[in-house]
């Protein structure tokens, strides 16, 4: 056997792995581009487009081969509040805004500058989601319409219970809320223990079929999907006066808190695939303009925003992806699917795609990134409770903005702390001081003080090892106090010639450096 023969059979072999992925990826899918779309407050079919532009053509540009794009639900609050805010005809044009932005950075590459976010603040913003989703989504599996404001649906989940133990006449909301039980219990019991011959068939699919199946043969008054059978006549094209509304400040701010929030969720999902597999490593910079291309066709085509979505993505890893040919075919089985038998979708209960969003809204909360947290003090943890808040009481953005702003002002003060600590001996005649830290010129006030208040005549040791940074402003008053200081009749001890050497080497060469 040659080894062109090798060759042939290891990609024979690549295409049938990448085929049965890309079947156990379109039915997680699924329901999930169904139920995103609800979330988000618009058609399911929107999110169906957006899974199908995600695969197709991101799929086949994307830096990362084995990532998964669709609709995510981390957009799905921003784009509640934008349809809420400006109607759904502004989410084309802001969308092909934000997507732009994407795709600008990409091609700058600034791709792995979206890496540099602090966990406390990515941590934060998917607990935020979380909640959110789940709030708004508790309310849609009693077919009620959940408000627009993510507190006020926490606050009135209570009354929402109280309305479906004692309904009104003529509310169906028990019956609705019974179908959504069914589907969470079905799939907690599925994925506990689920046959291991059966493992790649996801418990989401799995619960919506059996809530389907129960729904249609008791023919019970829920309200359903409404897929409609022409994919094409739902595409709304933006028009030219959509794209002049962009010129308000609120609608640019929105496309950059979308491009933002995408690019962030995409490059970290991106992250993640690297970790699960070996075969192949992302270029983050084309990944990102690959995303920008999605959300600029999506935007054309009236759809979601889209991400690259870990669950999907690692679902692609699991099921025996090896090429990006896993993350096209499901696109084009959603395709499929629309153009063929569209009418199976309208079978499928909106009470069970909420129910398959609450937990999805639950898991988002993770106690464990918390205790991840708390390894680092508790600065992380006041910021990632700060950015769940924001996000809570006001919106996406502001707590996400929230989180930056505390996370810059942290960074602020660790690169200009300076310990100082005088230490006299006995006789008061030796003064030894250590300075630790940062000596830059915000300090500068700090570190004189100290010194000037040292009584003249004495013996002045300057112990600088554990200095991090020091730079000229400081460097420049330390000098000017030494000559001082002996024309007093003090005795100053200071490293001169190692200090000057370090001076003068790059920052960050060595274990600790004073740098200009």
């Amino acid at each position: 056997m040659t080894i062109r023969d090798i060759k042939d059979i290891k990609a024979k072999r690549s295409i049938v792995n990448d085929l049965v992925a890309s079947v156990v990826v379109f039915l997680v899918a699924l329901p999930l581009c169904m139920g995103i779309a609800i979330a988000s407050g618009v058609p399911p079919e929107m999110g169906i487009i957006t899974g199908i532009v995600g695969g197709i053509i991101v799929g086949t540009v994307a830096g990362s081969p084995l990532q998964v794009s669709g609709p995510a639900a981390g957009l799905a609050v921003i784009v509640w509040e934008l349809v809420q805010q400006y109607g759904i005809e502004m989410l084309g044009p802001i969308l092909m805004l934000a997507g732009l932005f994407q795709l600008l950075a990409g091609v700058f590459k600034l791709g792995q500058v979206f890496r540099a976010i602090s966990p406390a603040v990515i941590y934060g913003m998917l607990a935020g989601i979380g909640v959110l989703i789940f709030a708004s989504q508790f309310h849609v599996m009693f077919d009620s319409k959940p408000s627009a404001h993510g507190i006020d649906n926490l606050i009135s989940i209570p009354t929402e219970i109280y309305k479906t133990i004692f309904p009104a006449q003529g509310n169906n909301h028990l019956m609705a809320g019974i179908v959504a039980l069914i589907t969470i219990l079905i799939l907690i019991m599925w994925e506990n223990y689920k046959p291991k011959r059966l493992k790649l068939l996801p418990g989401s699919l799995i619960a919506v079929v059996i809530a389907t199946a129960l729904a249609s043969v008791m023919k019970l008054p829920i309200q359903y999907v409404n897929v409609p059978d022409n994919l094409i006549a739902t595409i709304h094209i933006p028009k030219l006066e959509n794209f002049i509304g962009l010129l308000k400040p609120s609608l640019l701010v929105e496309a950059m808190a979308i491009a933002f929030i995408a690019s962030a969720e995409s490059l970290l999902s991106a992250a993640a695939v690297d970790r699960l597999q070996f075969e192949s490593k992302t270029n983050f910079d084309r990944e990102l303009a690959a995303q920008g291309l999605g959300n600029m066709v999506c935007g054309a085509l009236g759809a979601l925003p889209m991400t690259g979505v870990i669950v999907r993505s690692s679902v692609n890893v699991e099921a025996g992806g090896k090429t990006r040919l896993s993350a096209i075919f499901h696109g084009v089985w959603l395709l499929a699917l629309v153009v063929v038998a569209p009418s199976v979708l309208n079978l499928i209960p909106t009470s069970s795609l909420a129910a398959i969003l609450v937990v999805t809204g639950y898991k988002l909360v993770k106690v464990e990134n918390i205790r991840k947290l708390q390894q680092y003090g508790r600065i992380p943890v006041f910021i990632y409770f700060a950015t769940l808040g924001g996000i809570i009481t006001a919106d996406l953005l502001f707590g996400v903005l929230l989180g930056l702003v505390l996370s810059a002002i942290k960074l602020i003060y660790k690169v200009s702390h300076l310990d100082i600590h005088v230490v006299a001996d006995e006789n008061n005649q030796r003064v030894d001081v250590y300075l630790e830290g940062m000596a830059t010129f915000i300090r500068l006030p700090q570190l004189a003080k100290a010194l000037e208040q040292i009584p003249p005549k004495k013996e002045i040791h300057i112990h600088l090892q554990m200095l991090s940074y020091i730079d000229h402003s400081c460097l420049d008053f330390l000098s000017t106090w030494e000559k001082q200081e002996e024309k007093k009749g003090s005795t100053i001890i200071m490293q001169r010639d190692r200090l000057v050497e370090r001076y003068r080497k790059p920052l960050f060469t060595g274990r600790s450096h004073l740098a200009a």
